[in-house]
């Protein structure tokens, strides 16, 4: 089992940063997803999710800034692997030009009424549906979003 740490970045109209993969990583290529990956050894969870979010976009926090939002098994059909993610998320005052893209297609926030018109990665599907129902969603929703460090 390996375990994967991922971040939601929740602006202020509500809408959620997903990455949309291109066709070259072995897991879920060409769905949306989360930004994220896998643990480094002997790394926790909430510091793996800090470094992915920042290697993948640019994007810095703290970890103080993230919420743990819920740990998923996650079955991944292309390495036939059981799994675990840890899926954080965080309110942020920022752009889809605040987001560098370093893996990927693109990673730019959506509309929530969109989602269920995207492909998305098992991970995504398990964990996303939930939490934008979630009163956590709402919380962060036009909270005191987070101005950070590109």
């Amino acid at each position: 089992m390996t375990e994967f740490a991922a971040v939601i970045l929740v602006d202020r109209r509500g809408w959620v940063m997903l990455q949309e993969r291109d066709e070259h990583p072995r897991i879920a290529p060409e769905k949306w997803a989360f930004s994220g990956g896998h643990l480094e050894p002997g790394e926790d969870p909430l510091t793996g999710a800090v470094r992915e979010l920042e290697e993948e976009t640019e994007v810095r926090l703290r970890p103080q800034d993230l919420h743990l939002v819920a740990v998923h098994d996650v079955h991944h059909p292309e390495t036939d692997s059981d799994d675990k993610l840890h899926l954080y998320a965080a309110a942020v005052d920022l752009t889809d030009d605040d987001i560098v893209c370093h893996e990927g297609r693109q990673i730019v926030f959506v509309d929530p009424a969109t989602v269920p018109d995207l492909d998305l990665s098992d991970s995504a599907r398990i964990g996303l549906t939930p939490f934008l129902g979630s009163p956590q969603h709402a919380a962060l929703s036009g909270s005191a979003a987070l101005r950070v460090e590109t």
